[in-house]
C-alpha cells in the first residue's frame, strides 16, 4: 500500500490498472527495456537535457547522437545484441550519448568506474572482456593497453591528433557527425527482449574485488519506474498533481556510472528535466551553477551536500531556487535534516533513499515531512520491492526486530557476471537477495538501516552499531566527519574507535568527544580510541568511507 509523507493513504496509485500498479512482481504499465523508455525521451525536442562546461545537449541533439553512435556500433563495428561495451568516463554530456547508444543497439553496457587506476580497469576487463571501449582521453592511458589486439576504443574528449591513438582507436570527433535532429536516424533494427542482459555494473570494492552485477532490461525498467513512483507520492503528498508541476532542473555530482546516478537521471529523463554537470566538485562553483541555472533540485553524496549547506551558509546564498536536497550512495547523517529545517523551513524539501548496485539504484525513499519526522530512516519500498527483515536462519523477523535487509523485486539484478558461486551466497533460491545491511522496520513500512553486518562492532559481547555511534558523532558542531569502527581488544574482542575530522577552526579534544557521545549513548559505545585528523576521510568515488584503510592506519597506534 502506498503511503503519503503525511499518513495519507494514496493506494490508489498502485491499484489494478493504475500508473503503478504491479502484476508478477512488475510494474505493469511500465516500459519493459531500456530502448522503450529512451525513446520516449525524444519527443522533449528542444529541452535541454544535459548541460556541461564544454556544451549544451537538447534531447533532441541528444537522441540523434545516441541513435548515430548505436548505428555505428552495429553497422560499423559489427556488434551483436549480448556484445559488452564498456564505458568509463568523467560526467561528460557523451557518457550519457554513449551509454544510451549501446541500449539503442541492444547491446551490454558496462559503466566502469571512472577513477580506477589501469589494474582495477584491467581486472575488470578481463572479467567483462567488451569489443568496444567508450572511454575519455583521461582513461585512454589506463585502457589502451588492454585492448591493444583485443577490442576497439572510441575516446572522447581527447586532444591529440587522431594519427597519435595507436592502431585501432577512433576519436569520436572523427566520426561521422550526428545530423540535425529532425533528420536524426532510426535506431538500428534489433530485436530486445525484456529477459535479455542490459548492464553490467560492479560492484564499489569496499571490501574486496569488485563483482559484475548483470541486470536484465526488466530490471533496468523497474529502475526507470521506482523513482517516477516517490515522485508522484511526493507531488501527492503535497496536494499538487503529479507531472504538472515546473519542469525540474537537477544539479548532478554522482558519478555517472554509480546506482544513485541513474535513479537521478531516470526520473529527470521521463518527464524532460535537465541536468546541470559538474567537472569537478566544488561547493562555491556548485552554489553559481545553482544560481546562474536556477537549479531545482540537488543530488549527491552526504558529504557533497553538506559541504553544499556550509558554502551556502557562509556565503549567506539564499538558494531560492532550490526545492530539493536529494542525497545517496552513503548513509545520511539524521543531522542534516535539522540544518535545513533551522536555515530554510520547509522550502526545501529533504529526501535520501536505499539502494545499491545490485538494485539498480534506489529502491526506498523518504523525503518531505516523514522524513524531517525519522531522519535516521531510508523511507519506505516502491511498489515493485518485497522487503524482509531476516533472522540468522532466514526467517522473518517481527517489527522492530533488528536482522539483515533482504529484498525481492523488479530492480534486482539476475547475479554476478560469471560467478555462480558468490551469486549462490548473495541469492536465496526463491529470489531473495541479502544485502548485508542491518535494519529494522517500523510503522508499517519504515525502514532504518542499522549497520553493515560487517561493520558491526562486538564489544564484549555487547552489538555496537557503527552508523549511530557517526550520526551522534556528526550532531557535534565542530564535527565535519566522522567514521567508527572496531578495533582489536585481547579480552573484549573488539573495542570502538573513531576517526574525526574537525571543521575549519574547531578546536575540539579527543575527551570532549567522548564526553558528547556518552550524553546520548551507553557507555560500551562511547569511542576509547579517537583519531582527530586535519585530511578528508578517505572515500571511494561513491562517497563510501573506506574502513579498511582506517582501519589499517588505526591498529599500530590503538591507543590514541
Amino acid at each position: 500500500m502506498a503511503h503519503s509523507d503525511s499518513g495519507a493513504d494514496f493506494g490508489f496509485l498502485t491499484a489494478p490498472g493504475a500508473p503503478f500498479a504491479v502484476v508478477d512482481g512488475a510494474y505493469a504499465s511500465g516500459p519493459r527495456t531500456l530502448r522503450e523508455f529512451v525513446e520516449t525521451t525524444w519527443a522533449f525536442g528542444e529541452r535541454p537535457f544535459l548541460v556541461a562546461e564544454s556544451r549544451t545537449y537538447t534531447y533532441g541533439e541528444f537522441f540523434a547522437a545516441a541513435s548515430t553512435l548505436a548505428n555505428r556500433l552495429v553497422d560499423g563495428y559489427g556488434l551483436r545484441p549480448g556484445d559488452r561495451v564498456a564505458v568509463a568516463m568523467r560526467n561528460h554530456p557523451e557518457w550519457q550519448v554513449a551509454f544510451w547508444a549501446t541500449q539503442l543497439a541492444g547491446l551490454v553496457a558496462v559503466p566502469l568506474n571512472a577513477w580506477w587506476t589501469e589494474d582495477e580497469f584491467t581486472y575488470a576487463l578481463d572479467d567483462c572482456t567488451p569489443e568496444v571501449l567508450l572511454v575519455d582521453g583521461e582513461r585512454l592511458p589506463r585502457v589502451g593497453k588492454w585492448a591493444r589486439g583485443r577490442a576497439r576504443i572510441v575516446v572522447f574528449h581527447h586532444e591529440g591528433a587522431a594519427a597519435d591513438l595507436g592502431e585501432g582507436v577512433e576519436r569520436y570527433e572523427d566520426l561521422p557527425a550526428p545530423p540535425d535532429p529532425a533528420a536524426a536516424p532510426a535506431p538500428p533494427a534489433v530485436e530486445i527482449r525484456p529477459e535479455d542482459d542490459a548492464t553490467i555494473s560492479y560492484t564499489s570494492g569496499t571490501t574486496g574485488r569488485p563483482k559484475g552485477a548483470v541486470a536484465t532490461q526488466l530490471a533496468q525498467a523497474g529502475a526507470v519506474m521506482n523513482p517516477r513512483y516517490t515522485a508522484a507520492l511526493s507531488a501527492l503528498a503535497k496536494g499538487m498533481v503529479p507531472g504538472q508541476g515546473p519542469t525540474p532542473v537537477n544539479l548532478m555530482t554522482f558519478p555517472f556510472f554509480h546506482a544513485a546516478a541513474f535513479t537521478t537521471l531516470y526520473s529527470l529523463m521521463s518527464v524532460g528535466g535537465t541536468v546541470v554537470l559538474m567537472r569537478k566538485w566544488d561547493a562555491d562553483q556548485a552554489l553559481a551553477l545553482i544560481e546562474r541555472h536556477r537549479v531545482t533540485h540537488y543530488s549527491g553524496v552526504p558529504t557533497t551536500a553538506l559541504q553544499l549547506l556550509d558554502a551556502a551558509e557562509r556565503r549567506g546564498a539564499a538558494l531560492e531556487s532550490l526545492t530539493h536536497l536529494n542525497t545517496g550512495g552513503a548513509a545520511a547523517p539524521p543531522g542534516i535534516v535539522a540544518r535545513l529545517m533551522a536555515r530554510y523551513g520547509q522550502g526545501i524539501e529533504p529526501r535520501n533513499g536505499y539502494g545499491l548496485t545490485e538494485t539498480c539504484g534506489g529502491v526506498t525513499a523518504n523525503f518531505g515531512a516523514e522524513y524531517r519526522e525519522h531522519p535516521g530512516s531510508v523511507g519506505r519500498a516502491t511498489p515493485a520491492t518485497e522487503v524482509r527483515i531476516a533472522g540468522p536462519d532466514g526467517q522473518a523477523l517481527t517489527e522492530g526486530e533488528v536482522g539483515e535487509l533482504w529484498l525481492r523485486g523488479q530492480s534486482l539484478v539476475r547475479g554476478y557476471w560469471r560467478d555462480a558461486e558468490a551469486t549462490a551466497a548473495a541469492f536465496t533460491e526463491d529470489g531473495w537477495f541479502r544485502t548485508g545491511d542491518l535494519a529494522t522496520v517500523r510503522d508499517g513500512g519504515l525502514i532504518t538501516i542499522v549497520d553493515r553486518i560487517k561493520d558491526m562492532i562486538i564489544r564484549g559481547g555487547e552489538n555496537v552499531y557503527c552508523v549511530e555511534v557517526e550520526a551522534v558523532l556528526h550532531d557535534h558542531p565542530g564535527v565535519a566527519d566522522a567514521a567508527v569502527l572496531g578495533v582489536p581488544h585481547p579480552v573484549l574482542g573488539e573495542e570502538v574507535a573513531a576517526v574525526v575530522r574537525l571543521r575549519d577552526g574547531a578546536a575540539v579534544t579527543a575527551d570532549e568527544l567522548r564526553a558528547h557521545v556518552g550524553g546520548c549513548l551507553a557507555a560500551f559505545k562511547v569511542p576509547v580510541h579517537i583519531v582527530v585528523r586535519d585530511e578528508p576521510l578517505p572515500r571511494n568515488a561513491t562517497g563510501k568511507i573506506l574502513k579498511r584503510e582506517l582501519r589499517a592506519q588505526m591498529m599500530p597506534a590503538s591507543g590514541a
